[in-house]
């Protein structure tokens, strides 16, 4: 028993140092899926939104996005994705 509670220890130490006092936090990571299929992006397919450039698999998933535009930034942010920022314009 004495063996177990200190592997059990060690364990808890080795996560510790390894990932911190907390739960890690989602990893962000560059936009690779369409946020309406699921399909992988185009990226000559896009929508510039609230500064920040969204791609798509196919122009019909454009569409879809404009009807309700929160709702994929939405899933997108809670999915990890990281999205571009748009050029600015001049």
């Amino acid at each position: 028993m004495q063996r177990f509670r200190t592997l059990l220890l060690l364990g808890v130490i080795f996560g510790f140092l390894t990932f911190g006092p907390g739960v890690p936090a989602i990893v962000q990571a560059a936009q690779t899926t369409c946020p309406v299929l699921g399909g992988k992006i185009d990226k000559k397919i896009f929508v510039d939104y609230k500064g920040e450039r969204i791609y798509f698999c196919c122009k019909g998933c454009v569409d879809q996005f404009k009807k309700n535009p929160e709702k994929y930034l939405e899933k997108m942010k809670s999915e990890g994705e990281t999205l571009e920022k748009a050029p600015q314009k001049y």
